[in-house]
């Protein structure tokens, strides 16, 4: 009955409190049931609506690339990037920074480029890893490769999601949640035990 049922959590619960990332959105599927245990695995990741408006503004240019990769364990996910151009320090007189579009179109190759190498070269248990214990890493990392084309602000890996995942290994999976009884950031097993 409860196979497949997914559960969408704040990742501020999963990390013990922390509210400074109550805007990400988790979302767990579960793979298996033993006696009271649900077992659940990553299926998703979101951010609120409510952060996502606040980080639109009038006077900037968006910029939203996505990209599908292929984890070394075979799970195959998309992954949405967000971005915002940033005014430079030089310029106090305009009042807007847009980038042309020859810019947006560099930098959405950056994002696809940091996207997949950072995705492609580690497991699904990893990248969840980074998702939840360093957010804003890849974000990061996006905004310093772009800095030579046009300075960005608050870019972020808006939204994860699973296209494709490898035969149902039970094996896997408990050692997956056995690994992550010490791991601090331990979303799947903590999952598993609220429910």
């Amino acid at each position: 009955g409860l196979k497949g049922r997914v559960f969408e959590v704040s990742l501020a619960d999963l990390n013990g409190g922390d509210e400074t990332q109550g805007y990400r959105k988790i979302k767990l599927v579960t793979e298996d049931v033993q006696g009271y245990n649900v077992i659940t695995n990553f299926h998703g990741m979101d951010i609120t609506r409510d952060k996502l408006c606040s980080l639109i503004r009038k006077w900037q240019s968006l910029i939203e690339a996505f990209v599908d990769v292929r984890t070394t364990d075979g799970y195959t996910l998309r992954l949405f990037c967000i971005g915002f151009t940033k005014k430079q320090s030089n310029q106090q007189a305009k009042s807007t920074c847009y980038a042309q579009a020859g810019q947006i179109r560099s930098i959405r190759k950056k994002m696809f480029d940091i996207m997949t190498e950072e995705a492609s070269k580690c497991d699904l248990k990893e990248l969840v890893q980074k998702f939840i214990s360093m957010p804003e890493s890849i974000g990061l990392e996006i905004e310093k490769a772009c800095q030579s084309i046009f300075p960005l602000q608050n870019v972020c890996i808006r939204k994860v999601k699973i296209l494709r995942k490898p035969k149902f290994d039970l094996l896997k999976l408990m050692e997956l949640h056995g690994d992550s009884a010490e791991d601090t950031g331990a979303a799947l097993d903590k999952v598993a035990a609220e429910n």
